[in-house]
């Protein structure tokens, strides 16, 4: 019955507010050049699934195309290595990232 009354106030604590997680700035700018998920995780290991689950940020890749097309104004295309790998990138919209493949 004790451990019930601790954790009762300590799991509403952790699932209304969802907006009070600190971020970091420099976690911020980083995980936007990252292609895959990014995990975030607090000082103190969090108690429940649900809290961890909340801390998870999916950022966006790039879609492997074997044609890659121009998709708006602001679609640039960009080549590396030699001439090897085309790549498509968008100033305006962040779907349009693309890569040769």
């Amino acid at each position: 019955m004790l451990a019930r009354t601790l954790l009762i106030p300590l799991r509403r604590t952790l699932l209304a507010a969802p907006a009070a997680v600190p971020r970091l700035a420099s976690a911020t700018t980083q995980s936007q050049t990252r292609a895959l998920s990014v995990w975030r995780l607090p000082a103190r290991p969090a108690l429940t699934t649900t809290a961890t689950a909340l801390l998870q940020q999916q950022v966006r890749g790039m879609k492997v195309r074997s044609s890659v097309k121009k998709l708006c104004d602001g679609c640039k295309s960009v080549r590396r290595k030699g001439k090897r790998y085309v790549y498509i990138i968008c100033s305006k919209n962040p779907k349009h990232k693309q890569r040769q493949g």
